[in-house]
């Protein structure tokens, strides 16, 4: 039987489209609902783009307190990018804002490439992320036409493979295992730049985050359908 104000850890497949604040809220409101309260702890312990898919742990009550410990679990993606081409938030949030060259790029280049991002990289977040600039999410400063020169971070990188090339259509699917604060979408816009061709991502699925993995994950609606089950308080 869960436990919710004592606390407990919830794996969710996060929907397309919804932010990880969707996700809380709608866990948050329901809970609060079925226990008759208006004030329980819930939070995530890490932030998933919204148009990406996948593992986002939950955590209720008391067990809240694991976030801080939960966020440096290693995470794992399966990602499809676009090469050819950039946009400004380096996924489909934005249209493209350039076109390159492709003719140079083949499966040996790509093979050639992907090795390189193993281990530890410098990276720049996007300026479409959560990133604090000044007390503001940088965003926000995005959205509002604004420019800052976000400091690269040291990150890690355990694994990066090449899952598929379509030559065609020039789409690149790769799988990444690396540590906290990665942008996948700043890997994408890294990866183009140096095939010399630009990249944006058009799917990312967060498959693992620690030991969780996604087909271990309810989704929202599994949820709601076991809290149906439980006796009201």
């Amino acid at each position: 039987m869960w436990d919710f104000v004592e606390g407990e850890v919830l794996a969710f497949d996060k929907p397309l489209r919804w932010t990880s604040f969707d996700l809380v809220a709608k866990v948050r409101y329901n809970l609060c609902r079925l226990l008759g309260t208006k004030k329980l702890k819930v939070g995530h312990s890490g932030t998933l783009d919204p148009l990406a898919t996948g593992v986002v742990i939950v955590c209720t009550g008391k067990k809240t307190k694991l976030i801080e410990h939960l966020q440096y679990d290693v995470k794992e993606y399966v990602a499809t990018m676009q090469l050819g081409a950039t946009t400004p938030s380096y996924d489909m949030e934005k249209e493209v804002d350039a076109t390159y060259p492709t003719a140079h790029i083949t499966r040996t280049l790509i093979d050639e490439t992907i090795p390189s991002f193993l281990g530890e990289q410098w990276q720049v977040p996007p300026m479409f992320s959560a990133v604090q600039v000044n007390g503001k999410r940088a965003y926000q400063l995005a959205r509002k036409g604004e420019t800052v020169e976000l400091k690269p971070k040291l990150l890690v990188i355990d694994a990066i493979e090449v899952l598929g090339f379509d030559a065609e259509q020039m789409q690149l699917t790769i799988r990444v295992v690396c540590s906290k604060g990665t942008y996948i979408r700043a890997l994408a816009r890294d990866i183009g730049e140096r095939l010399g061709s630009g990249a944006y991502l058009t799917a990312l699925r967060r498959t693992r985050v620690g030991n969780t993995r996604v087909e271990d994950c309810m989704t929202i609606d599994d949820f709601l359908e076991k809290l149906k089950n439980l006796p009201e308080e």
